[in-house]
């Protein structure tokens, strides 16, 4: 057991976050991601059951967002005609925010862009998160 670590922070998570350099980035995928094949060129963690924003803050605590980029986090946006208007988006701009970073560094990208970013990310972490459009990728900073 280690102090001041977040319960949902697993040792395999653990290590690929200490792992990961400046300028990593790590996705945190929805349950209806197809996270095996696009992090098939990377690390995949099995965070089965978890809820993303928990996730997310969990993860916040321990890994600095990259400052020498405009956009360090990037969200995957809705499909063009999809009516879907996902609330995760607040609570991860809240969840940016409780750790000291501005949550209007959020890139939108389209989905297969997306995708092909996931493809060249460190890791993807394949959560239990049901609702859609919850994917968030975080690009890795410095620790000053």
């Amino acid at each position: 057991m280690l102090k001041n670590v977040p319960k949902l922070l697993s040792p395999q998570l653990l290590k690929v976050l200490c792992e990961m350099g400046h300028g990593d980035e790590i996705v945190i995928a929805d349950g209806n991601f197809p996270s095996e094949s696009m992090g098939a060129n990377g690390v995949v963690v099995r965070a089965d059951g978890l809820p993303a924003t928990a996730l997310l803050d969990a993860i916040l605590t321990v890994l600095p967002l990259d400052a020498y980029v405009e956009k360090p986090v990037a969200l995957m946006a809705v499909v063009p005609g999809d009516p879907c208007k996902p609330d995760v988006w607040d609570e991860y701009k809240a969840a940016i925010a409780k750790h000291g970073e501005d949550p209007e560094r959020i890139e939108m990208m389209e989905r297969f862009a997306f995708y092909e970013r996931t493809k060249k990310a460190y890791a993807v972490v394949a959560t239990g998160e049901e609702r859609i459009y919850a994917n968030i990728l975080l690009k890795k900073g410095v620790v000053k």
